[in-house]
């Protein structure tokens, strides 16, 4: 066969639908059934004799004998076999969804420190600022379903970039930006601030859902420059309700709930994410545990409720920032919180993992006293780029 009539054929293969369906998985034919390349490659140029001479591609390529057809039965027979030898392949090499270790939805954690990011600006001699390893981003969530290819955002935050950044490197999607919603706790500067690199100065999106509860959605309508994503049709808001949970499709769900936590602009929630087998808590800002008992919510009953728990774990102690009484400071201390949890039993403190980390939280660092505290006691510190499976 003469090199054109070569690469005739492999760009015909080429143009074979590349997405099947495998014991009920959509799979990329090439790229997860290497073995059959070589057997389809064989198969257009077997089809190829119909119109090559007499003994096809085993022939010699030169042959001047006059052209013929196969057989009617020849050609239903090469059909009928290589259908077969294709699914034999894709059962060899391919597992059903359930079994797949991989299909299941999954959550990464994309930041972990308070809304300023650690270092904070203005702090000139913190080490983050020459050496990664003591940076940290903005408390943000990622949930990623392999199967249907979407993934969604909780929180938008400063490090908004980055964090896509990293979540294109751990969880690829085809579609830019791959972004199938954002959910925002509330209107602080760490939570939504990174909305803006979804306008027209920046990424230029477009329709990206953004959830947010009625006074939330009202500020982004009516305050520039968020009103003119509003506008531009680069995000569209989505209203959320207390304790009332959204689809996001066959497999997830997520339900806001109300927490009290200052509310200038907007309301505060925290997020309950139900997977297909287990379930995460998220609340990465609240007052205190005991102003959510007077609502009647009890804390303990939400974390007896899910298999992980993200909690405000903002600051360690009091006597962290020099100078200041922090009592009055509307976050529950770590140390706080492990005394309320200590008599939980050891797999309940297990699901604990405190997030939204103040740069003056010793406990960011793995080496820190406060960490070793955290852990002694049974808890965990939520750690960036971790993932928890649904």
């Amino acid at each position: 066969m003469s090199k054109k009539r070569w690469q005739q054929r492999f760009f015909y293969c080429r143009r074979l639908p590349r997405r099947i369906v495998a014991n009920g998985a959509a799979v990329n034919f090439f790229d997860d059934f290497p073995r059959a390349r070589p057997f389809l490659l064989c198969v257009i140029q077997l089809i190829g004799c119909i119109r090559r001479p007499a003994g096809g591609f085993l022939a010699n390529s030169l042959s001047t004998r006059e052209p013929r057809k196969l057989p009617a039965i020849s050609l239903i027979a090469l059909t009928f076999f290589s259908g077969l030898m294709i699914l034999h392949w894709a059962a060899v090499d391919s597992e059903p969804i359930d079994t797949q270790p991989d299909s299941d939805p999954y959550l990464l954690v994309l930041g972990i420190a308070q809304d300023g990011g650690t270092p904070q600006a203005g702090t000139r001699e913190h080490p983050g600022w020459t050496d990664q390893k003591f940076r940290r981003r903005v408390v943000s969530l990622a949930v990623v379903d392999p199967v249907t290819d979407e993934r969604w955002l909780f929180e938008a935050t400063p490090d908004f970039r980055e964090q896509l950044q990293r979540l294109d490197q751990l969880a690829p999607v085809r579609d830019q930006p791959g972004i199938a919603g954002i959910f925002l706790s509330h209107a602080h500067i760490g939570h939504y601030t990174g909305l803006m690199f979804l306008g027209h100065e920046s990424m230029g999106a477009e329709g990206i859902p953004v959830y947010v509860m009625p006074r939330m959605a009202e500020f982004l309508r009516n305050n520039g420059p968020w009103s003119q994503l509003v506008r531009y049709q680069n995000i569209v808001i989505r209203t959320l309700n207390d304790d009332a949970p959204v689809r996001l499709n066959e497999r997830l769900t997520v339900a806001p709930f109300l927490v009290p936590h200052r509310q200038e602009y907007s309301e505060v929630v925290g997020f309950h994410i139900q997977g297909p087998n287990r379930s995460v808590l998220f609340i990465p800002d609240i007052d205190s545990w005991e102003a959510w008992d007077e609502m009647g919510v009890h804390i303990e009953d939400m974390i007896a409720a899910v298999d992980v728990a993200y909690l405000d774990g903002t600051f360690f102690a009091n006597g962290e920032i020099p100078g200041r009484d922090m009592s009055g400071f509307p976050h529950p201390f770590i140390s706080h919180s492990m005394q309320r949890f200590e008599n939980l039993e050891g797999k309940e403190k297990a699901k604990i993992r405190f997030i939204h980390l103040n740069h003056s939280n010793s406990a960011l660092w793995p080496d820190s006293d406060a960490r070793a505290s955290v852990i002694g006691n049974g808890f965990q510190v939520a750690e960036e780029g971790e993932r928890v499976d649904f």
